[in-house]
């Protein structure tokens, strides 16, 4: 009896250690996954981000085309919710789309995050070809989510979404040709143009209201009545009081029309510019910030030349809360 417990008690013994050498085995390997998961992050943080994407040259019309990218978004289960011609030019195009995830997934971040929730395709014509061009989604979320992105899971859930945009955006083309620039992921969390110029927190403020609801309606009524501005889509979000609005500007020598023509066309999905609505306070990003993020090669000779825009689209926006 005794020899068969000693042998009861040494296989218990083993199975112990056997049961031990499988969770070690198990935190060596989940501490492999996170240190690779780290390495990753770190090469990607050191690595240059392009904030456009050109993902095909077509043949026109230019309706033609956009009508195939529509195709490709809604089948790829996003929704087009805005379209049009920055500065009434016909040979510039934009479309803007979002789905159910990528405004769940924005809409967490509470300092003006869901302005990453409009993602923009580009259409430019230059010598009967049409550029086909997206804002690269991972330069915009390093961008706008800023210290955020530092956090392992975070960053791969959003660079997920990233890949996932890019890959729907692969059935228009195959070209994926980076350009516009590039930027660090570690500079553009922390971005400004240069010393003293403002960064994505120094936002500017256009109106404060008694309520979310209240902002909203004069957003809404505001955009109806204005000649120069108009409204290419909306993103609302009720449950967190906030909502977006890229708006269009058609003055010929303030808006569109104007700076697009001098910082580069080919970077039209940079447009339209946004405004977002957060509690009972609307604010947009500085001119300043927004102009060179989305233009980051631009030389101080050329920004010269816009120096009055950052101003002159402040003002427009301003006009939506001004009275006839």
């Amino acid at each position: 009896m005794i020899y068969i417990s000693m042998l009861s008690s040494l296989r218990i013994n083993r199975c112990f250690l056997f049961a031990d050498k499988i969770n070690l085995k198990s935190v060596i390997m989940k501490r492999f996954i996170v240190s690779g998961m780290l390495m990753s992050l770190i090469l990607i943080l050191a690595s240059g981000i392009s904030p456009y994407i050109r993902v095909a040259e077509k043949a026109g019309p230019m309706k033609d085309v956009v009508d195939q990218v529509t195709r490709v978004l809604e089948g790829g289960g996003y929704e087009v919710i805005g379209q049009y011609q920055p500065g009434e030019n016909p040979d510039l195009f934009v479309l803007v789309f979002t789905n159910d995830e990528l405004i769940s997934f924005t809409r967490e971040l509470k300092d003006r995050g869901m302005l990453a929730a409009a993602m923009k395709v580009g259409f430019q014509e230059t010598e009967e070809k049409i550029s086909v061009s997206i804002v690269n989604p991972e330069y915009l979320f390093y961008a706008y989510f800023q210290e955020k992105m530092n956090d392992v899971s975070f960053n791969s859930d959003a660079l997920e979404i990233s890949r996932q945009i890019l890959h729907t955006m692969g059935s228009v083309g195959s070209l994926r040709e980076n350009f516009g620039g590039d930027l660090s992921a570690e500079k553009l969390m922390k971005y400004r143009y240069m010393a003293g110029m403002p960064n994505f927190e120094k936002a500017v403020s256009l109106a404060e209201f008694n309520s979310y609801d209240q902002g909203l309606v004069a957003i809404r009524n505001g955009l109806s009545e204005k000649e120069n501005i108009f409204q290419v889509y909306e993103i609302v979000c009720d449950s967190k009081e906030t909502a977006v609005f890229g708006i269009g500007m058609k003055d010929k020598e303030k808006g569109e029309a104007h700076f697009l023509p001098i910082i580069g066309e080919s970077h039209v999905a940079a447009m339209p510019y946004e405004i977002i609505l957060q509690g009972n306070e609307v604010t947009m990003l500085h001119g300043r910030f927004r102009f060179a993020l989305h233009w980051p090669e631009l030389t101080m000779g050329t920004f010269m030349k816009i120096k009055s825009s950052p101003g002159d689209v402040e003002d427009a926006m301003k006009l939506i809360f001004e009275a006839d």
